[in-house]
């Protein structure tokens, strides 16, 4: 089986695959204090809770976005799992062309979305990754990654909300029961609600005319996506393991 990893600013997902079937998936959170040793106990605990065993994985991939714990993730890996990862970094082969003017820049999140979105639901594509940060793909119809945007992903916005207002409390991001609140509370969580749905909605809108075709299939993901999506009506697909996916992908086309 291949071990997926997706290490993110907030949480490092992970799945095992055998094959392209998705066999198991975990979560945990990202601490860059956090020893080698400690994310080894982690994740073993996680197998060991699922009945599998560390011996089951032949290969590994990692998508790291955090690059101050890519040593301490690499030296975990190797002594609980006794493999080395394939990072994807500049070089490994993606199968895609990254129309980028300097592809050492992307995110190789960014990359294993890019890779999933076109072998899972073609071109042209757009995809959402609903992160810490939220950022916008688009590939075309040949595969091509053309570029994107990236925005504060909703909770870094909301948390800078409250941080940096005197006399806004914190909040709960929820689905509002109407646009007009009448409450503090409400009056937050609509702004941030419909802010996001509106954001989502017209780069969308605009992405699809620049590309020329109003048919573009829109793919999300991340925590958020399924909230933002019931509203905004502007997402195809909801695809919560597409940068696991994509990892799956980059791995196997680099088996060789």
């Amino acid at each position: 089986m291949i071990l997926t990893m997706d290490v993110g600013n907030t949480n490092i997902k992970t799945a095992l695959f055998e094959g392209p079937e998705m066999v198991k998936y975990w979560r945990m959170s990202t601490n860059i204090n956090s020893t080698s040793d400690e994310y080894g106990i982690r994740l073993s605990s996680m197998f060991a809770h699922e009945g599998v065993s560390t011996n089951q994985v032949e290969g590994i991939v990692v998508s790291s976005v955090v690059p101050t714990v890519n040593f301490t993730i690499d030296h975990m890996l190797q002594n609980y799992f006794g493999h080395t990862p394939l990072f994807v970094v500049p070089g490994v082969k993606t199968g895609i062309n990254i129309r980028y003017e300097n592809p050492r820049e992307l995110g190789s999140d960014r990359i294993a979305n890019a890779v999933a979105a076109y072998e899972e639901y073609g071109g042209p594509c757009i995809y959402i990754d609903f992160g810490t940060a939220t950022t916008f793909g688009v590939v075309d119809e040949g595969g091509s990654f053309l570029g994107g945007l990236i925005c504060p992903g909703i909770k870094l916005s909301s948390e800078a909300l409250v941080t940096g207002t005197a006399k806004l409390p914190r909040f709960e991001f929820v689905r509002p029961e109407k646009v007009i609140g009448r409450t503090t509370l409400s009056n937050l969580q609509s702004g941030m609600y419909y802010g996001y749905v509106g954001l989502v909605k017209n780069i969308v809108r605009k992405i699809k005319q620049e590309l020329g075709n109003e048919n573009a299939f829109v793919v999300a993901t991340g925590g958020m996506a399924l909230m933002i999506a019931e509203e905004s009506k502007a997402i195809d697909k909801l695809d919560g393991l597409l940068t696991l996916k994509g990892l799956r992908l980059i791995y196997e086309r680099n088996r060789a």
